[in-house]
């Protein structure tokens, strides 16, 4: 399993998590408003403070987006490129779009997949806030009321990222966590399950960053820095399994299933999975 060494100290616990209820819900999404606009509001009109939500088919414009990109300076072990704003009506894919607080605002992370005007298929990370939806949609959101996700300054990594802040109930019926660098994604997924005492579980929206990306049929996205989300997940009878989509540095994608204990984390993995 490929690592890269952060700059700052490591941070513990290596996954942190809270449990909680989470409640599922969908709305629908306004045309003309700016993406952090249309996805924030029906959160927070919820009551919920925290939680994960999946977009699909939605046309975007303007849209703006970077990608995972090489360190800036030894500040960083990977940084984004420079913006990117293609002209023309983008078509979203799917989004999947961490929902917490920044400042004591609303705040999204979000990493997704489209199609371009010029009819490329593409990735990265969304700038929720710059992005404006040219088209009515809707949203599926997995939220809890008992758990609060919450930027701070991360010192191992040098980011500002997403927390998670609650209690830890093994009656919960669902957990929402961080995973930090150079833990596998999947054998993570594995032990958070584990603790809550599930044997089968379900991964509900979700996104990170991996150290390149190595899939169980053998295919390797060789970059060091991809940007990620997960389409499908789970746990059953004890062993987690993880549907990728993988974007590269050049904005490439790769879909596919996760090779177990071959994919660190890169900067940070935010996840919401709930017992079955």
């Amino acid at each position: 399993m490929r690592i890269l060494q952060q700059p700052g100290p490591l941070g513990f616990p290596r996954v942190d998590m809270a449990s909680g209820a989470v409640e599922r819900i969908s709305f629908d999404l306004r045309a003309n408003v700016t993406l952090h606009e249309a996805v924030t509001g029906p959160m927070v009109a919820a009551g919920f403070q925290g939680g994960t939500v999946v977009v699909e088919g939605l046309a975007l414009s303007p849209f703006r987006y970077v990608m995972p990109g090489p360190p800036d300076d030894a500040s960083h072990v990977a940084y984004f490129t420079a913006p990117v704003a293609p002209a023309g009506i983008t078509q979203l894919e799917r989004a999947n779009l961490t929902f917490g607080w920044a400042d004591g605002a609303p705040f999204l992370h979000c990493h997704a997949v489209w199609i371009e005007p010029d009819g490329s298929r593409r990735g990265g990370h969304i700038l929720p806030r710059e992005t404006v939806l040219a088209s009515c949609g809707s949203a599926t959101a997995w939220g809890f009321r008992d758990v609060r996700v919450e930027t701070a300054f991360d010192a191992e990594t040098n980011f500002t990222l997403f927390g998670v802040k609650g209690a830890l109930n093994t009656e919960a019926g669902a957990v929402m966590a961080r995973i930090r660098p150079n833990e596998d994604v999947t054998l993570a997924v594995e032990a958070l399950a584990s603790a809550q005492g599930w044997s089968n579980a379900v991964v509900r929206g979700s996104l990170g960053s991996l150290v390149g990306a190595t899939f169980a049929d053998g295919r390797v996205v060789e970059d060091p820095a991809t940007e990620v989300f997960v389409r499908s997940g789970a746990v059953r009878d004890g062993v987690g399994s993880l549907d990728l989509a993988v974007v590269d540095m050049k904005g490439r994608v790769s879909d596919g299933v996760l090779a177990r204990g071959r994919n660190a984390v890169l900067i940070t993995f935010d996840l919401v999975m709930e017992g079955a």
